[in-house]
């Protein structure tokens, strides 16, 4: 009850039910809510009931975009949502949605030569700090069938906003008052300085070599392997695993 009435008090307007019919046929589809206890699956859909109110989606080059997805997108981003309550969606409104992969340029600034260069990355997932998500839908689908392998794109970029929650991303998300923000920097970073190494030396990590890119990838990778692999986070990096146990919960892949 307290959920809910938290709920109600953060949207301020009642937030329309999500409907029976579909909401079984989403769960039916998605291993990853199917493991959940009865009292987090409830409360996960109170939660994407939430979002599907609070969020515009907008569908962009072609992508086919009916109630079904928008669930399920709705779903997976409250997934790391669970233990934080609306309060972790804050500060945006837009999710784009992409067919497949898509291209975003970006401007590169040299600072001994003073040189700007342009390059176009094509990416699956985007987040912009007070601004959209975006995702590739494909990516989100294949994330459905091949729900344990330890990617998904949705639950990636959702760890990006609690990470953003405070600012720019770089990996240190507002903390639940049980937990010691001292002792998640130094365990993260020992995370991430230890796969760095291994990937600059040329060695096959378990965690994907991504999550080296900068301390807010390595948070939003793992936080995936959390999510759909936790067995093998716990093997790669005991630490790390046991500090996104506190945050997220218990992964729904046991």
């Amino acid at each position: 009850m307290r959920f809910v009435q938290s709920l109600l008090a953060w949207f301020r307007a009642p937030v329309p039910p999500i409907d029976d019919t579909l909401w079984q046929q989403a769960v039916s589809r998605l291993p990853l809510v199917r493991s959940l206890d009865a009292p987090r699956l409830h409360y996960l859909r109170q939660l994407a009931a939430g979002f599907l109110h609070t969020k515009r989606f907008h569908a962009l080059g072609g992508a086919s975009l009916d109630d079904f997805w928008r669930l399920v997108i709705a779903m997976q981003a409250s997934l790391p949502a669970l233990p934080h309550g609306p309060k972790a969606f804050k500060g945006w409104t837009n999710v784009l949605v992409y067919p497949g992969e898509f291209n975003v340029r970006r401007n590169h600034y040299d600072a001994p030569t003073g040189v700007v260069t342009d390059r176009d990355d094509t990416l699956i997932g985007e987040a912009w700090e007070r601004g959209p998500m975006v995702l590739s839908l494909a990516d989100v689908a294949l994330d459905i069938e091949a729900p344990w392998d330890g990617f998904n794109v949705v639950v990636h970029e959702m760890a990006h906003k609690l990470d953003m929650l405070a600012g720019p991303a770089n990996g240190v998300p507002p903390l639940p008052s049980s937990m010691n923000r001292r002792e998640w920097i130094q365990t993260m970073q020992r995370g991430f300085d230890t796969l760095s190494r291994q990937v600059g030396r040329g060695r096959k990590t378990a965690i994907d070599p991504y999550a080296a890119e900068a301390p807010e990838e390595y948070f939003a990778v793992t936080s995936e392997m959390h999510f759909s692999q936790p067995a093998l986070l716990r093997e790669a990096a005991p630490e790390v695993a046991r500090l996104l146990d506190a945050f997220y919960g218990p992964s729904p892949a046991g």
